[in-house]
């Protein structure tokens, strides 16, 4: 639990600096621009520790293998 913890305040003070870095100017689409940037390396990371392993590295991200290689196809992410 303290992983999660750490995680989400480290997302937090993130978004945060974000906010204060953009100053007056109000960011567009952010959902979509912070999902655009979390989830490549996500994807990519969760690939190198189950070492190529589609099948576990869906289970570990918690969506089916089909999101997964959409998600790899919508990304460019090439299978290990």
């Amino acid at each position: 639990m303290a992983r999660q913890e750490s995680l989400r305040a480290y997302v937090e003070a993130t978004i945060r600096r974000y906010f204060q870095d953009m100053g007056h100017t109000e960011p567009e689409h952010l959902y979509r621009t912070l999902l655009s940037e979390i989830e490549p390396p996500l994807i990519e990371e969760t690939l190198k520790f189950t070492a190529g392993n589609q099948s576990r590295a869906a289970r570990i991200l918690g969506i089916t293998r089909t999101t997964l290689r959409t998600k790899m196809k919508q990304y460019q992410i090439r299978p290990r």
